[in-house]
């Protein structure tokens, strides 16, 4: 029996209630077909849990706890306050105990214990960054953009793109607490925006909102502390980019191969081909999305097609990926998609 997958997609909802959608997707033919809607409001970011149980979002109430069910319909299981403003990202540990919250406005990260069934509980930890950025007109005070736990399940990496760096933080798996033990300084003025690990956990990459581009870490536990060295920087651009470009969402593929990430401004976005053994990354091209503002993408766990969720031009466009021969095709006309924020693709069974 061939597999069913399901795309969730999260948006803003300033016009209508209907911050999540959820679309059938053809895996042969790259294309969706919408189903149904989730009334939710602002749903900047989605998360699904490591166990494929459950979808965790931001909402303007805090965060909300959902059961995908058999047919990959999503139904309430609770709502919890994260004492603070609308966060823009969220993780849970690879144990599915905790979950993670990014507070962009107020510069804090939010930890909350979650519940055998799946239910937010209650907050564990709570932290506030401190300090003054570099570039004043937008970056004066921290502004946390990505939460990521490390594969082994020890530290919580925290991209701050107001101080130019990623903060690693100890977990403790008993009280939900967390301990700053390291610190990862990007360039100033180069804003490290989302963080992503290797499926083997040796490998970190992150993409830089300001300077357009990805550095490659190398990953591993010292004497009990963290350690990450850089290996690489590559821009995430065309040296014919266009200007005031952002770098926005950066994806590994399922099978470790490849690399992708995408450019709001040169409204693009870019392949790269992994090295497995040393982390090192090819860039394959960098075309565009025919859209505005791809602020995130997703990619089928095949390769075969890529989907760029447009935020400033409301739609989701397909592309069907040619890897081995480094292009890629519009599949489709465009799927209108208001205000786009998230999107994932969801394999049911």
């Amino acid at each position: 029996m061939a597999d069913k997958y399901v795309v969730y997609a999260a948006g803003y909802t300033r016009e209508n209630d209907c911050g999540i959608k959820i679309y059938d997707l053809d895996p042969k033919k790259g294309r969706l077909t919408y189903r149904d809607c989730v009334h939710i409001t602002n749903p900047s970011y989605i998360t699904i849990s490591h166990n494929r149980k459950l979808l965790y979002s931001i909402t303007d109430e805090g965060v909300q706890s959902y059961n995908i069910e058999p047919d990959g319909g999503l139904k309430e299981i609770n709502k919890r306050s994260i004492n603070g403003m609308r966060g823009c990202y969220i993780s849970t540990d690879y144990d599915d105990r905790f979950l993670f919250v990014a507070g962009y406005h107020d510069g804090k990260v939010t930890v909350l214990s979650l519940k055998k069934n799946g239910a937010i509980d209650k907050i564990t930890d709570e932290i506030y960054h401190k300090g003054l950025g570099s570039v004043s007109e937008r970056n004066f005070r921290p502004h946390i953009n990505c939460v990521k736990m490390t594969r082994d399940n020890r530290y919580l990496c925290v991209t701050d793109v107001g101080m130019d760096h990623v903060k690693i933080y100890a977990l403790d798996h008993k009280t939900g607490k967390l301990k700053l033990a390291d610190i990862v300084r990007s360039d100033i003025e180069s804003q490290p925006r989302h963080i992503k690990f290797s499926r083997d956990g040796k490998f970190a990459y992150i993409i830089h909102e300001a300077h357009n581009c990805i550095d490659v870490y190398s990953y591993e536990v010292q004497n009990e502390q963290p350690y990450f060295e850089k290996l690489q920087t590559v821009s995430t651009l065309n040296d014919y980019h266009a200007g005031g470009s952002a770098a926005s969402s950066i994806q590994l593929s399922d099978d470790g191969r490849y690399v992708f990430c995408s450019n709001a401004g040169d409204n693009s976005v870019g392949a790269f081909k992994r090295d497995q053994k040393t982390g090192l990354l090819t860039k394959i091209f960098v075309l565009p999305v025919s859209g505005d503002y791809p602020k995130d993408i997703a990619v089928t766990d095949d390769n075969k097609y890529l989907f760029s969720l447009n935020n400033e031009s409301s739609t989701i466009t397909c592309f069907k990926l040619n890897l081995s021969a480094g292009h890629m095709v519009m599949n489709g006309p465009a799927e209108p998609f208001n205000e786009g924020n998230c999107i994932l693709i969801h394999r049911l069974g």
